[in-house]
C-alpha cells in the first residue's frame, strides 16, 4: 500500500484528522457523505491508499476497483435509494478532478444534472 500523502484532505479523513460523516468503513474502502452535495443522496468512496487517480491504476487495483463499485448500489439502498443513482469518477484537470486521491462519487435522489 502506498504511503497516505501529508497533504491530501481524504488521507487526513482516513487517519481520522478530519472528520467526515461515514456511511461505510473496512480495511480498504471509506465511503462518505459529501460537504456538497450535488443530489439528495450524495456519498464519496475512496481507497484508504493514496492514488492520486483514476489514471494512477493498474491491474494490481483490478480488485479495488471492483470493490469501489460493487459498493456503490449497496450504499444507495442502505441509504434509501430507490429510483437509481449516479457513479462519477473525475480524472485529472480536465477531467474536472478538485481533490488528488481517487474517489468516485455516488449520487441519487431526484435528478438535478438533468436538463429542465
Amino acid at each position: 500500500m502506498s504511503s497516505a500523502d501529508p497533504n491530501c484532505i481524504f488521507c487526513k479523513i482516513v487517519a481520522g484528522q478530519i472528520p467526515a460523516k461515514k456511511v461505510f468503513e473496512d480495511d480498504q474502502l471509506l465511503a462518505f457523505h459529501d460537504i456538497a452535495p450535488w443530489a439528495p443522496v450524495h456519498v464519496l468512496v475512496i481507497p484508504k491508499q493514496h492514488i492520486a487517480t483514476l489514471a494512477d491504476v493498474g491491474p494490481e487495483h483490478d480488485a479495488l476497483l471492483g470493490r469501489m463499485l460493487g459498493l456503490a448500489p449497496q450504499l444507495m439502498k442502505q441509504l434509501g435509494v430507490t429510483g437509481g443513482f449516479r457513479t462519477v469518477i473525475n480524472t485529472g484537470p480536465d477531467g474536472g478532478q478538485e481533490v488528488y486521491h481517487l474517489h468516485m462519487h455516488v449520487m441519487g435522489g431526484p435528478r438535478p444534472w438533468a436538463k429542465g
